[in-house]
Order: structure tokens, then sequence, then C-alpha cells
């Protein structure tokens, strides 16, 4: 079972610190399936809400959420009781949006031709493909589409003194800090090489799926200029306090898996003398002088984050 689906794993969590998705990105989703959205998150009246939406891996709910008012119905997948459970409760009682627990790998309560459009943020990496792609060919009817999309490694954007810490603490294959081994061993694999890949593994079947389009970016690691980068992949990038930034980090499933395996290392906002998460953000801060000026105020100072994207589109033959 992935860390996900464990009952230690913090849904609640994962839905107040992990980054929502912009318009333009739904605008663009929209557009290849057919549905103009200029005025996302409410359709046009010339556009009325129309077909199937089944959403895979959908967490805590926000891709049904926001794409719900473009279809007539939403089919939302989650393995994890934890997160069907916390999206129920973030969705009240929108009557268009089924939350099922159940893996992308098993459709058979779906008929034949039963979906317009297939979608998945942030979960397509973990995907069995031996039977996903069997399956979402028997489910989605011919001209639908499916859009599968992620972010992968995380830079602050002018400050790229910190980029490698981060590197070190979450895939340094020593110890970041004497005594303490890093993130790297928790990686669920292949599923987070996948993403960190532009899922380039995920290759829709040329006898099933058409019209293939895949958008992927990276941040520039060394400098931490955006500069040139095209606006159609910098789709997530956000200004947020190094506080929130810190409980995103510890959203991570390897974070996860760290702290199952060392117990004694209790992080400082439980009373203890710190954990991975709390000895990564001591460097960053320290890193830059005017942030470990700030003291025990760092956790408010405001960074501009960005996150390399993927963006997987296709249409049903």
């Amino acid at each position: 079972m992935s860390i996900f689906g464990r009952s230690t794993y913090s849904s609640a969590g994962y839905a107040a610190f992990r980054p929502s998705y912009p318009s333009v990105l739904y605008d663009r989703v929209l557009r290849f399936h057919g549905r103009e959205a200029p005025s996302f998150p409410s359709p046009p009246s010339s556009s009325p809400a129309a077909g199937t939406l089944l959403d895979l891996g959908c967490g805590h709910g926000l891709v049904a959420r926001a794409l719900a008012p473009y279809f007539s119905r939403v089919i939302a997948l989650d393995p994890s009781a934890g997160m069907t459970e916390q999206a129920r409760k973030l969705s009240g009682d929108n009557p268009k949006i089924t939350f099922k627990q159940g893996g992308a790998e098993d459709l058979s309560f779906l008929a034949d031709n039963a979906v317009d459009c297939v979608v998945s943020g942030q979960a397509a990496h973990w995907f069995d493909y031996s039977k996903v792609w069997p399956a979402l060919a028997r489910v989605v009817k011919s001209g639908g589409t499916l859009a599968f999309w992620g972010y992968k490694d995380h830079i602050i954007v002018g400050r790229p003194e910190t980029t490698p810490i981060f590197d070190r603490f979450i895939y340094g294959e020593t110890e970041p800090v004497p005594g303490v081994e890093s993130l790297m061993r928790f990686w669920e694999q292949p599923g987070r090489n996948i993403l960190r890949n532009s899922l380039q593994e995920v290759v829709p079947p040329e006898t099933e799926w058409e019209h293939v389009v895949r958008i992927a970016w990276d941040p520039n690691h060394v400098t931490g200029d955006i500069s040139d980068a095209p606006e159609e992949t910098t789709w997530l990038r956000r200004r947020l306090k190094l506080g929130e930034l810190e409980g995103y980090l510890r959203t991570f499933s390897a974070f996860s898996g760290w702290r199952s395996a060392h117990p004694e290392m209790k992080c400082r906002a439980d009373g203890g003398e710190g954990d991975i998460i709390d000895l990564m953000f001591d460097e960053v801060v320290a890193a830059v002088p005017e942030w470990k000026a700030a003291g025990n105020r760092w956790a408010e100072i405001e960074v501009d984050a960005i996150w390399g994207t993927v963006l997987l589109m296709a249409k049903r033959r």
C-alpha cells in the first residue's frame, strides 16, 4: 500500500499545505476537451455542463470540485480511505460528485464508454499502466480526452543558494547532517522517478489514443532564474511563507516514511529536538543573511516558490 493510504498519513495536512492549481491549467485542459472556459471557475452560459468526468487519484477532491461546474457528473477515486473521507468533508453536499475509494486499475464498476474526460492531478506516476490503459480504453468514449498532470521539485526564485540544501536533504545519497539520513530511500519507486522524469514512461497506446501532447518544464536549479520559462509551463508558482513551505515538505510521502523509521527524532513543534525538516530549514534560513537575522520570525518571511511541471493530454480514437 502507498504511504498516502496508511492510517498514519495526515490527509488533513495534505489538504492544508499542498498547492492548488490555477485557472490557466484548468483552462488548457478544458480547451483540449473542447470546452471553452474563459470565465473559469464558472462555465459560460453558452457551454452548459455536460458529460462525465473521471478523476483518478483524487486526493482531497481539489480537481473534482474545480471541474464539477463543467460536467454533469464527476466520479472521483482514491485508494486512500483517509483521502476520500477528507474529500467528502471539503466538498460538502455537492450532488454532482461521487467519491469512491478505489484504484485507477479497477474501473469495473463503470459501463463501457461511460466517461467523457479522465483526469489525474499529481497521481498518474503511481498507476499500474498494464491495467490502467485497458481499463481506460473500455470506459472512455471515442472523442473523449485524457489529462494527467503533476508538479516536481521546487526552487525558491532568486535564492539559488537554498536549492543545494533542499536537494541534499531530500535526495542526498549521504547523510545531510552527521547521524541523520536523508529522505532519499523513503521515496516510493518507481513512482517518484517517473514524476521527476516528466511522466515520460506514461505513453498512451497509439492504437487507442491520438493527438498526444506533453508539456514539461523544470526550473534552473543552479541560477534560480526563470525569466526565460515558457508561460504555459509555469502554472505552479506561489507566494508563500517559509513556514508554509515547511508544512508542504512535511506532506511528502518520503517524510512520512522517514518519520516512521525515526520515531526518536521529534519535530520541535511537538516538543522534540528537531526532525529532518527542522534541520533542513535550519540550514535554509542560515543560508540567507536577512532570513537568519529574523530569528524566530523566519517562518513568516514570504518567498516566491515555483515547481517543475508536466501536463500530458490525449484524445481517445
